[in-house]
């Protein structure tokens, strides 16, 4: 397969530039990282457009589009006999990839702060299982039989939509007809605009500049912390079998250990964390990373490994819902989706660029430089944080 061929070329030069060893195991996890790294990509991109076009349109319609979409790039997987077919499949996978933040707007849609926290502690719930279960699943199955059983994991969800989700966003809320142009793309697709929450800055009815700058700081944290603990969470792998000659079946247990406890403290903990004690947590969560990865860049031992992950999962549990359920309260019904779409993409480009940026400085510098380093760097969003004007803003936008 020619495009193939010239994937694998580029990723043996990236291999070699950053000094990896020719094993086939690393170079099967570099390999992988780059098309995640790109399905990420795709996110940044599609999911603020996803999120404007929902405050036109209604959740519920986008939604089932975006679904629509997620099961085509299944089929086209399961159909594909090349890899130029099943990079078309992530293609439409990462531009479809927007009812993660749609289900977020609609979390944000509801009225009531404790709605907002318990929601988005659900939806890490969600992501924790399927964290845990999708890729011991996968693992399992023939791999002729995975797309077939995503197909029918997606189409089953398109129907329970269909069936049961109500429309949170009512025509009376929603926000005026998106108007296309160059300006309003570049405020939906520039990254400088999207850290900046131009295109709610820019709206009929923005929101007062203190919010808009907490709003701000918000957006930065959110991509900062992906940023570094995505690449942390890449280079997890080199790391286990580098140093403690993981074989995959152990990485797999690793991770399950990761994803049931991840899941056990959202259910038990992050849902039922006050509304307005949401920035005291993430903080909380923040510096418990400091500790857990300097436990797993210098453990040389199973019992200091463990308790590093343990730490990890326990920070990774919060965070991200947390940000989520505060940066859910700013901005008008009409511009939720917006807000959450925005939000969700800088996650992704942090997504996108961490993994290979750690990647690279895992290899050049070593292991215990990388952990050391970005354990260092997680003090920055929490210092923002500490910034933050107003850690509980209200519903009513300004």
């Amino acid at each position: 397969d020619p495009l193939y061929g010239s994937w694998q070329r580029g990723v043996d030069w990236f291999a070699t530039a950053i000094g990896m060893p020719a094993e086939k195991r690393y170079n099967s996890v570099l390999f992988g990282g780059l098309i995640g790294s790109g399905f990420s990509l795709l996110q940044f991109l599609s999911a603020p457009l996803t999120g404007a076009a929902s405050d036109c349109l209604g959740r519920r319609p986008v939604m089932l589009l975006s679904l629509m979409g997620l099961a085509t790039s299944y089929a086209v997987w399961a159909a594909s006999r090349s890899f130029a077919a099943f990079l078309a499949s992530r293609v439409i996978g990462g531009i479809s990839k927007g009812n993660v933040s749609l289900s977020t707007a609609v979390v944000a849609d509801l009225g009531s702060p404790l709605a907002h926290s318990q929601g988005m502690a659900v939806i890490g719930v969600a992501f924790s299982l399927a964290f845990t279960l999708g890729p011991m699943l996968g693992a399992s199955l023939p791999a002729e039989t995975a797309p077939w059983l995503s197909l029918l994991f997606a189409v089953s969800d398109l129907l329970f939509i269909f069936c049961f989700l109500p429309e949170t966003l009512p025509p009376e809320k929603r926000a005026p007809s998106l108007t296309l142009g160059f300006h309003t793309a570049a405020n939906l697709l520039s990254p400088l605009a999207l850290l900046q929450f131009k295109a709610v800055a820019h709206s009929q009815e923005p929101p007062s500049a203190d919010r808009l700058c907490s709003l701000r700081r918000l957006g930065l944290v959110y991509f900062l912390y992906l940023f570094l603990f995505s690449g942390l969470e890449y280079t997890l792998s080199f790391l286990t079998h580098q140093r403690f000659q993981f074989s995959s079946l152990q990485q797999g247990k690793m991770f399950f250990f990761i994803g049931l406890t991840m899941a056990t403290v959202q259910g038990a903990y992050a849902r039922r964390i006050r509304p307005g004690r949401e920035v005291t947590a993430v903080k909380w969560a923040m510096l418990l990373l400091v500790p857990a990865f300097l436990l797993i860049g210098w453990g040389r031992s199973m019992p200091v490994l463990g308790l590093g992950l343990l730490l990890y999962s326990f920070a990774a549990a919060v965070v991200v819902p947390c940000l989520s359920s505060v940066v859910a309260s700013y901005g008008l019904p009409g511009q939720k989706g917006t807000v959450m779409g925005t939000l969700r993409s800088l996650g992704a480009l942090g997504r996108a660029v961490g993994p290979v940026v750690a990647a690279s400085v895992y290899w050049l510098a070593g292991a215990e430089a990388c952990f050391t380093v970005c354990a260092g760097l997680f003090l920055l969003p929490v210092f923002l944080l500490r910034k933050l004007r107003h850690p509980t803003p209200g519903l009513k936008a300004e």
